[in-house]
């Protein structure tokens, strides 16, 4: 039989989860953020993320708590909380009832390597492109994704759409433009702008030789024309009848595909 089992929706921790899951301004704040579920909370304590709390429901400790054994948790806190409470902080239908605090990623600067690949996100705003762009950038090895005015990265929406890609892809935020050009500049980072300009050069007959970022823009407006002009040239997916665009999370998987043939 459990003891000490959290009921009270007032208790200190549950507050804070729902905090933390509600706005960026108290992630911010704490510089913490949410998890939900078996499989990014198992990501997440696999890459040694830095969990300050572990919640279980009581269903779910009977039937996960073996993790506890496999883990390294002695700078978190394991609490177990009734079923119902589980339901209310559940951001899922189907909540698996096993949720964490996690402490942000170290917010540091990208460190290009030689003939390495990277992605710049310009003002991406919806959290399931940009997760899955994330997902996608780990799966194919991108070397680095640097998000400039983007929707936030510790959204819930946007971590449960990485699948746990988030703990294992580099992620740099960096929001003045000024700045990240200076540091691709410094760095020696050729860029190209991702386009719907039919006088872009067409992606499949491009080169990437050398050090290379790619900027993808806006899901609705794509890149500014005066950030694309500072690329060192502009790019452009070719496309087949009268589609003369796609997805963002879609273009962005192209884009990597090539750029790590």
């Amino acid at each position: 039989m459990l003891e000490n089992i959290i009921t009270s929706k007032d208790n200190s921790i549950i507050k804070l989860y729902q905090k933390l899951s509600s706005s960026k301004k108290e992630r911010l704040q704490y510089g913490l953020f949410v998890l939900e579920g078996l499989r990014i909370v198992q990501d997440a304590l696999r890459e040694k993320s830095g969990l300050s709390h572990l919640i279980f429901t009581a269903d779910a400790y009977e039937k996960y708590s073996d993790m506890l054994f496999q883990a390294d948790l002695r700078n978190t806190r394991v609490v177990v909380i009734s079923n119902e409470l589980g339901k209310k902080i559940a951001s899922t239908d189907n909540t698996q009832g096993i949720f964490a605090v996690c402490r942000m990623l170290v917010d540091k600067k990208p460190l290009f390597r030689e003939n390495g690949r990277y992605i710049v996100l310009h003002c991406l705003q919806d959290p399931g492109n940009l997760g899955m762009i994330i997902r996608t950038a780990d799966a194919l090895g991108i070397d680095g994704i640097i998000l400039c005015g983007c929707c936030d990265l510790y959204s819930p929406k946007v971590i449960r759409s990485t699948m746990g890609s988030v703990f294992r892809a580099d992620i740099f935020i960096e929001n003045d433009e000024n700045r990240l050009f200076e540091l691709l500049e410094k760095n020696g980072v050729l860029s190209s702008a991702a386009v719907i300009d039919s006088g872009a050069q067409l992606l499949t007959e491009c080169s990437f030789e050398g050090t290379h970022a790619v900027f993808i823009g806006n899901e609705g407006n794509g890149l500014p024309p005066e950030l694309s002009q500072r690329c060192s040239r502009r790019i452009i997916i070719p496309m087949n009848g009268n589609i003369n665009s796609l997805n963002a999370a879609m273009a962005a998987g192209i884009i990597m595909w090539e750029l790590r043939k």
